[in-house]
C-alpha cells in the first residue's frame, strides 16, 4: 500500500513539474522579444494629455494673466497697480513634451516597422497624431514664441540620442502645421479600411471625418495668426479650408470637446477669480445675449435677498436699486425689464484708479458694504458677477443666497464630468467671416458664416454651461412661486437667437462689420482664454471708444499701464545640455529674458504679432 502511494505521489509530482515548467516558460519568453502594445492605447494616453496641468493654467495663466489683460475680469478683488506685472504661471509645457510626444512619436514609430499591408490600415491613426501635437504646441508658442517641435522626442530613436533639439521660430513652425495638417486631411478623409479607434478615441469616437474637419479648424488658427503678418497666405488658408473636399466643423457635433472621462471633473482646487467687466457685462445684458448667462455667475441679490435689505435698512447697491420695482410700503414688488434672470449680472470697472476710488466701493468693498443683520444672524451679500467656475472645474459647493435666518440651500453636485472646449464649428464660421469681409475668395458671403458662427457659439456654450452643471441652470430654486424660478433659469429660451441676431452690433449690415465680427470672437471665445488673448493682440479689440464694446484703459496714478503681449521667457543656464539652442532662440526673437517688466513684455512681440495694432487701436 505505501509502494502504491509513493508510485501516485511522484507521478502527481511529474505532472505538476511539468505544468510548472510549461508555465515558465510561456511567462518568460525571450526578452529580445517584446509584444507590440494596442496602439489605440497610446492613443488615448495621447489626447488625455492635451489638457494638462489644469490647476496651474486656470489659477495663473488664465485668471491672473489672460482674463484681467484682455477684460474679460479682474483679478481677484479688483486690478492694482501691478496686475499688469508677470509672477508665476502655468505649466503647459509639460503636457506637451512629457505627456504627448513621448506618445505621438512612439506610435508613427510602431507603424513604420510594420509590413506594408498593415501599416496601409493605420494611416488614419497615424494622421490624428498630428492634431493632437498642434493644438498644445499652438497654446504655447501664443506666450513664448519659439518651441522645440520638429527635433521633439527624437532621443530614443536617434544614435546618438538627440538631446539638443533645435527651437523652431514661429514662421517655422506655421509652415511645418500647414503642410502637416493638409498631409493629415488627406489621410483622414480618404483612407479606407483603416483600424477602427472607437470609444479609445475620448474626442470623437473613432470618427477620422471628424479628426479632418479638426485639422481644418487648426489651419484657420494659423491663417488667423498670420492676417496681419501674410495676408496673402492667410487668405490662401481660408479658402484651401472653406474648399476643403474633407469640409469643415459647421455643427455643435463637430466641436472638439475634451472629456477625460465620466469620473473627471477638473481639479479640486479653489480659483482666485475676479469680477466680470462692466463693459462686457452691460454690452451683453443691453444685447440679451444669452451667452452671459453661461460664462457669468448671477450675484447674490435675488428677491428674498433685497427684501432682506429692506427689513435691516442697509443700502442697495445703487446698480441693483435701480432695476426694482417697489410697493406702495416701500418693499420689493417686482423686477424692471428685463427682470430675471438678467438683472443679476453686474460687472465692475478694470482700471487700478477705480479700484482705488472710494466711490468704487460698492464694486470693491462689498463684504464690508452689503452685510445684513436680521435678528441674531448676518450674512455679507455679493452684488457683482464671477466668471462660472464651474467652466473650470465641476467639483465645488455652491450655496444659493437667502435672507439671514432663512433656508440653507446648497447645491453639491459633483456627478457631472467637466467638459473643456478645444475647438469648436463657431469659431470656424466665426475665422471664416473675417476672412470673407477682409477680402478672401470663399463661397458665402460673410454674413452666412457670422450668423451662423453666432447660433452655434449661443448653442456650444448653452450644451456647456448644461453639461457641466451651472447652479441656475434649470431654475433658481431660491423662489417660491413655479413661474419665478423659471425664470431665473439661465438655459437657452426659444426665439433668443434669432433675437440676438437682429441686435445692431450682430448685424453686418450697419456699422463696421469687421470689429463686430472680432467682438463676436471675443465673446465666443471667453472659454478658451488663449484664443481670446490672441485675438485681442491681432485684432486690437475691444476698441478704445467703441460705439460698441469699448476697451476701458487701465490707468493709476492717471498714467495708462503696458499689458504684456507675451510672457516671461526663463533665462538658459550654462549647465543646460541644449543651452546653446535655448540662447540661440532668445536672441533670434529679439527677447529679455527673466523680467516680469510689462514695459518689456508689450514691446519684445512674438513674430505672429509684431505687425498687430496696439491694445485698443481696433482693427487694421
Amino acid at each position: 500500500m505505501k509502494r502504491i502511494n509513493l508510485i501516485i505521489f511522484a507521478l502527481i509530482f511529474m505532472m505538476t513539474a511539468s505544468c510548472d515548467k510549461d508555465k515558465f516558460a510561456e511567462l518568460n519568453s525571450d526578452p529580445s522579444t517584446i509584444a507590440d502594445p494596442d496602439l489605440r492605447f497610446l492613443m488615448t494616453k495621447a489626447i488625455e494629455q492635451m489638457y494638462a496641468n489644469d490647476y496651474t493654467n486656470w489659477f495663473w495663466s488664465n485668471f491672473t494673466y489672460i482674463y484681467p489683460w484682455t477684460q474679460v475680469t479682474t483679478v481677484q478683488g479688483g486690478n492694482g497697480g501691478n496686475f499688469t506685472e508677470m509672477g508665476d504661471g502655468g505649466n503647459q509645457f509639460a503636457g506637451v513634451y512629457e505627456g504627448i510626444f513621448p506618445q505621438t512619436m512612439d506610435v508613427r514609430d510602431r507603424i513604420s516597422r510594420m509590413s506594408d499591408e498593415e501599416k496601409a490600415r493605420y494611416q488614419a491613426m497615424r494622421a490624428m497624431t498630428f492634431a493632437i501635437q498642434i493644438q498644445p504646441a499652438m497654446v504655447n508658442t501664443d506666450q513664448t514664441g519659439s518651441l522645440v517641435y520638429t527635433e521633439a522626442g527624437l532621443a530614443p530613436y536617434t544614435n546618438p540620442p538627440l538631446l539638443t533639439p533645435v527651437l523652431d521660430n514661429q514662421e517655422k513652425l506655421f509652415a511645418k502645421w500647414i503642410e502637416e495638417l493638409d498631409n493629415a486631411i488627406a489621410v483622414l478623409h480618404s483612407s479606407t479600411e483603416q483600424i477602427k479607434m472607437g470609444d479609445q478615441d475620448l474626442i470623437y469616437g473613432g470618427d477620422y471625418g471628424r479628426w479632418a474637419k479638426f485639422c481644418n479648424l487648426l489651419k484657420l488658427k494659423i491663417a488667423a495668426r498670420l492676417i496681419n503678418k501674410n495676408q496673402t497666405m492667410a487668405f490662401s488658408i481660408a479658402e484651401s479650408v472653406a474648399n476643403s473636399p474633407a469640409g469643415y466643423m459647421n455643427s455643435t457635433d463637430d466641436d472638439f470637446i475634451y472629456n477625460r472621462g465620466s469620473l473627471y471633473h477638473g481639479t479640486g482646487n479653489g480659483m482666485w477669480i475676479g469680477y466680470a467687466s462692466k463693459n462686457l457685462v452691460d454690452f451683453m445684458k443691453g444685447n440679451l445675449d444669452p451667452r452671459l448667462r453661461f460664462v457669468f455667475k448671477k450675484n447674490n441679490l435675488n428677491a428674498e435677498v433685497v427684501q432682506a435689505f429692506i427689513d435691516a435698512g442697509t443700502e442697495l447697491p445703487p446698480y441693483v436699486k435701480d432695476d426694482v420695482n417697489l410697493d406702495v410700503d416701500g418693499n420689493f414688488d417686482s423686477w424692471k425689464a428685463p427682470g430675471e434672470p438678467w438683472v443679476r449680472y453686474h460687472g465692475a470697472p478694470l482700471s487700478p484708479d477705480a479700484t482705488n476710488d472710494p466711490g468704487n466701493d460698492i464694486y470693491f468693498n462689498q463684504g464690508t458694504l452689503y452685510r445684513v443683520k436680521i435678528g441674531d444672524v448676518e450674512k455679507s451679500y455679493t452684488a457683482t458677477s464671477l466668471f462660472s467656475e464651474k467652466l473650470v472645474r465641476t467639483t465645488y459647493d455652491y450655496t444659493y443666497p437667502t435672507k439671514p435666518g432663512g433656508r440653507n440651500m446648497t447645491f453639491n453636485d459633483d456627478v457631472a464630468p467637466l467638459n473643456i472646449v478645444l475647438g469648436s464649428a463657431a469659431e470656424t464660421n466665426l475665422y471664416l467671416a473675417e476672412f470673407s469681409l477682409l477680402g478672401a475668395n470663399l463661397p458665402l458671403a460673410a454674413k452666412e458664416y457670422f450668423d451662423k458662427g453666432v447660433e452655434l457659439s449661443v448653442q456650444r456654450m448653452d450644451k456647456l454651461a448644461g453639461n457641466n452643471e451651472l447652479p441656475y441652470y434649470e431654475g433658481d430654486p431660491v423662489y417660491l412661486d413655479e413661474a419665478e424660478q423659471e425664470a431665473g433659469a439661465t438655459m437657452l429660451r426659444d426665439g433668443e437667437i434669432a433675437a440676438l441676431l437682429q441686435q445692431d452690433a450682430y448685424d453686418l449690415t450697419s456699422g463696421d462689420a469687421l470689429e463686430k465680427v472680432y467682438i463676436q470672437q471675443y465673446i465666443n471665445f471667453m472659454t478658451t482664454p488663449g484664443d481670446i488673448w490672441s485675438l485681442v493682440r491681432r485684432s486690437g479689440i475691444p476698441k478704445k471708444g467703441s460705439a460698441y464694446l469699448a476697451w476701458e484703459p487701465f490707468l493709476a496714478s492717471g498714467t495708462e499701464l503696458a499689458v504684456p503681449r507675451r510672457f516671461t521667457v526663463g533665462t538658459p543656464t550654462e549647465d543646460d545640455i541644449n543651452y546653446q539652442n535655448k540662447m540661440d532662440a532668445v536672441n533670434d526673437q529679439g527677447f529679455t529674458t527673466g523680467t516680469p517688466d510689462p514695459v518689456i513684455l508689450n514691446s519684445e512681440r512674438l513674430w505672429f504679432d509684431k505687425e498687430n495694432p496696439n491694445y485698443g487701436a481696433g482693427p487694421k
